[in-house]
């Protein structure tokens, strides 16, 4: 086993070493990861490595001003990276690596951790191919006619239009019969028979030859009528009756390729009542679904809503650091994200996800008179409100427990309720498992 083995062999040990995905949600790190790659950190596994004994062993060599007696130090051990200062033992912490994984990783493991598995929906036609030729049209080029369809049409037709030609000439040699008294005859017995082709054939029997059998009865006793299928495999097929509706053209099947695109408006209370511990539990649920739902689409597009008593866009970098010392005004927060919506995101072609959060203080009245029925005018894949109130309820945070309440029968509303670290992941999956309901 060579060297470059042992670093590889390090390496999975130290992928295998990697931080709790729970609790790394919970605890970790998270603003060291990016929108697209999430970094877990893992204890460090040291490599093997050769280095000088730094210890005052003293040594053998040659030096300024003559060879050193055997024994004599051969100077000072110098101060390594890390030691501290004047050789003191270093304060610094050890360094961090991190496993890095993609948003779909992300999910998968997600899914894992929180026993889910939600299966995103295409929404928006990218793509319109051509599939096998299993579609039928009545016009179309020479090259697409479907033969054997035709083939079987003109088939069924000669059967159903065919009789045994010599045993109805028979009849017509009964004594006293013509084509009048054969024609009743013949329908009686369901053959398929034509007046007109009854006078042509009555017409070419020699005289002598329409008396040949006293009656009806001794014909049909001496004289053996042979089905179609037997005549087809005695005789063969000379001729199909084929009609221009028995014609039909093969077309390729239009199938129709979607993009599993999503949109995800996240909307976060920056008045002033929402201090820093707020803040990051509202970071703590809002980045893992981001990631989660990035590994779950084809697409994924962000919207970030910042609101106090009004409502504005801001980019993610400033979404959960940003702080007013306003008021609050929820429905500032919606009415903005109905616009967006409305005007880049077309519920048709986009799956929509609106996620808030805050600590469920709000101005009067607005939650009932305006969130809620706006809420209900966004058509979205799922909406989540996230309570943020680490010392519990506040006696006016009733915003959550109003929303809670009008929607508990819905299928696409879901309400969290986070008051330390150990709560997210069960608001995570409340959210999630509500989706995937």
């Amino acid at each position: 086993m060579g060297l470059r083995d042992d670093v590889e062999r390090y390496r999975e040990v130290g992928e295998e070493r990697r931080q709790d995905l729970a609790e790394f949600i919970q605890y970790g790190d998270l603003g060291r990861s990016l929108p697209h790659e999430v970094k877990i950190p893992i204890k460090i596994v040291d490599l093997p490595g050769f280095e000088y004994d730094r210890r005052d062993r003293g040594g053998v060599g040659q030096g300024q001003g003559g060879t050193p007696d055997v024994g004599a130090p051969v100077g000072q051990p110098q101060p390594q990276p890390g030691d501290g200062e004047d050789g003191k033992p270093g304060g610094e912490g050890g360094d961090h690596e991190y496993y890095e994984m993609d948003p779909e990783e992300f999910a998968q493991e997600l899914d894992e951790t929180l026993g889910l598995d939600l299966e995103p929906k295409g929404k928006e036609i990218v793509e319109e191919i051509e599939g096998d030729y299993t579609d039928i049209t009545r016009t179309g080029p020479s090259s697409t006619l479907d033969f054997e369809r035709m083939f079987k049409e003109g088939l069924k037709r000669k059967l159903a239009f065919d009789f045994d030609h010599d045993y109805v000439t028979e009849a017509l040699k009964v004594d006293g019969w013509g084509p009048e008294e054969v024609f009743e005859w013949a329908r009686a017995q369901h053959m398929p028979v034509s007046r007109a082709w009854l006078d042509d054939r009555y017409s070419d029997i020699p005289e002598a030859d329409r008396a040949t059998w006293p009656s009806i009865a001794e014909m049909e006793e001496n004289v053996e009528q042979t089905t179609s299928i037997e005549r087809i495999r005695r005789d063969g097929i000379r001729h199909l009756p084929f009609r221009r509706e028995d014609e039909r053209y093969r077309y390729p099947e239009i199938v129709e390729t979607r993009e599993k695109n999503v949109v995800v408006v996240n909307i976060r209370d920056v008045s002033g009542s929402m201090r820093e511990t707020k803040r990051e539990l509202v970071e703590r649920v809002f980045t893992p679904l981001d990631w989660y739902l990035q590994g779950k689409y084809d697409t994924a597009e962000f919207v970030y809503i910042a609101h106090d008593a009004e409502a504005w866009q801001v980019e993610r970098p400033e979404f959960f650091g940003i702080r007013s010392g306003g008021g609050t005004k929820i429905s500032s927060a919606y009415q903005l994200a109905k616009v967006i919506l409305d005007e880049e995101y077309p519920w048709a072609e986009w799956n929509r996800y609106v996620f808030a959060a805050g600590d469920s203080e709000n101005s009067s009245n607005d939650t009932e008179e305006r969130v809620i029925p706006l809420m209900e005018e966004i058509d979205a894949n799922l909406h989540a409100y996230v309570e943020t109130q680490p010392s519990g309820n506040a006696i006016n945070a009733t915003h959550a427990e109003e929303v809670e309440r009008h929607f508990k029968e819905s299928d696409n509303v879901a309400v969290a309720y986070v008051t330390s670290p150990e709560d997210v992941l069960d608001a995570i999956y409340t959210i999630l498992s509500t989706e995937e309901a």
